[in-house]
């Protein structure tokens, strides 16, 4: 690693003069030397394959250094270490031709071998993204073609295995026993464009350096920066040239647009949502789930909390604008006095002062939340009072909250995550997995059944309408509620050409930063 780079805020406003949307709208600005995309958050961990924070800011970072064997772009998947793929039915396998003129950033040559090892390591070393559970074998032909053998069809391979696993250095990882610890120099030798020059946990600042020699094309800027910067004070950062691309509070894009900053606007690849922790009571019964739907207005809060720049979210998770979406599941209709019903048939009853009570007991739940959804608990909160029951706020980092969850130290919790633009395995992680994102919602066995049985199934078709099947299921079952589905803006100076991948990011990660907006 080079000599730790200085303070954020030196790196902000020292370094960087930039001239930012010169001219008119057809006009590009020139090209900088250095890239700025400022983050609120800052910290997503370490950038190496099994350091990085568990979200996709934290992948991001990461899949600057490290390459998988294809990718996506705007239209769908494109070559990576991989120049050519196929899937051969009747062995249920996929044959990779690989790239020959790929190295490591530390001059080794990439070959086959680094590809069989990544796959057999996951298996004992599990990365968070990928389930190498499917994996039979991997098997390489010669020194540039690979075979990768299923136990059972995996619709989902392209996309969530072979787009999304980063793939290591075997003569480097090869003696590596704790991965998610391992750091230094070599943790971070990778195929990927850019290599980390400096991070800092405690400024949630990242640094990279162009690779020079990276088959995929030359990277379109010398350095390429992640800082952290409020979103408040992100469009009056932009404006002066201090950052080049920042995520933008919707009610400053027509002022952005005006400065002749360029504005790229989210599809509905991201929801927030209501977890509800179904292992305990009272929030095991279905009804009383079923309850809080009824009393919540997600319209309403995506009118107050985002000012309109969002869509309502339905009960089944998957956005509208989403090829699985099914538009025909149950709907929990803005209806207090359903609520209200609902309760009293649990056995619920109003106090005089208007709480819902229960065995002597008022109903009082607390809610975990993120400063960031500091309206939106508000809102929630003033709907449930109307009703009768009582809601303490919780708010707290996300990281805490995130743990909170894990350990099912919980009632309800309101948080958020991605993936919904992608394949729609995504449904069993967010149902099934054990993850903080996750409902880890068992107890309907057909559900369970379905979100496997869909896995599995190539016929699109046929997959299509098991998945819809999922949602209804999971509509009626309730284990969480999807709130809302937000429309965000990022704004950027115009320099480089941010755009939001088809299907997110690898497995589906909701963020304008493909790697390829930093190449040529």
């Amino acid at each position: 690693m080079k000599k730790k780079f200085s303070a954020v805020l030196i790196s902000l406003f020292a370094v960087m003069l930039i001239a930012v949307g010169c001219g008119s709208s057809t006009e590009k600005a020139e090209k900088p030397s250095t890239y700025t995309v400022a983050d609120s958050t800052g910290d997503w961990g370490y950038p190496s394959p099994y350091a990085h924070y568990s979200r996709g800011p934290g992948y991001i970072r990461m899949s600057l250094i490290f390459d998988t064997l294809i990718w996506k772009d705007q239209d769908g998947y494109i070559p990576a270490l991989a120049r050519d793929w196929s899937y051969n039915e009747n062995e249920n396998s996929y044959s990779f031709t690989l790239n020959k003129n790929v190295k490591w950033h530390d001059g080794e040559e990439f070959d086959a071998s680094d590809v069989v090892f990544t796959f057999n390591y996951i298996k004992d070393h599990p990365y968070q993204f990928v389930n190498s559970s499917n994996i039979k074998k991997v098997a390489a032909e010669n020194n540039y073609e690979v075979k990768i053998y299923l136990n059972e069809a995996y619709a989902p391979f392209l996309s969530n295995i072979a787009g999304t696993l980063p793939i290591l250095p075997e003569h480097i990882y090869k003696g590596v026993e704790n991965p998610k610890e391992f750091r230094g120099e070599k943790a971070l030798v990778g195929t990927g464009p850019y290599m980390l020059v400096d991070y800092s946990r405690e400024h949630g600042s990242y640094l990279y350096e162009a690779n020079d020699n990276y088959y995929g094309g030359n990277p379109a800027v010398d350095k390429l920066k992640f800082v952290k910067v409020s979103r408040e004070m992100s469009a009056s950062a932009l404006k002066q040239g201090d950052i080049n691309a920042a995520d933008i509070p919707p009610e400053t894009v027509n002022s952005l647009k005006k400065s002749n900053i360029k504005v790229v606007k989210s599809p509905y690849q991201w929801n927030a949502k209501l977890l509800f922790n179904h292992k305990s009571e009272p929030f095991s019964s279905k009804k009383f789930r079923h309850a809080l739907a009824y009393a919540i207005d997600c319209e309403r809060i995506v009118d107050v909390a985002l000012r309109g720049h969002g869509a309502a979210a339905g009960p089944e998770m998957l956005p509208p604008d989403s090829p699985w979406h099914n538009p025909g599941c149950k709907q929990y209709e803005y209806d207090p006095g359903k609520a209200q019903e609902v309760l009293k048939d649990l056995g619920y009853e109003k106090s005089a002062e208007g709480i819902f009570t229960k065995d002597g007991k008022q109903l009082q739940l607390e809610m975990l939340t993120w400063p960031r959804f500091s309206r939106e608990a508000g809102i929630i909160k003033e709907q449930l009072a109307k009703i009768g029951i009582e809601v303490d706020i919780r708010s707290m980092e996300a990281k805490t909250v995130d743990m909170q969850v894990t350990n099912w130290r919980f009632e309800i919790a309101l948080t958020g995550h991605g993936g919904l633009g992608g394949d729609p395995e995504i449904l069993n992680k967010m149902f099934l997995g054990k993850t903080f994102h996750s409902s880890r919602y068992y107890e309907n066995e057909q559900l369970v059944d379905l979100l496997q049985k869909q896995l599995h199934e190539m016929d699109n078709k046929k997959r299509k309408k098991i998945v819809y099947e999922v949602q209804e299921i999971y509509a009626e079952e309730l284990p969480a509620l999807s709130i809302y589905h937000p429309a965000w803006y990022w704004g950027h100076d115009g320099s480089l050409p941010l755009f939001y991948t088809k299907g997110g990011v690898a497995h589906g990660i909701p963020l304008p930063h493909n790697k390829l907006c930093f190449l040529k």
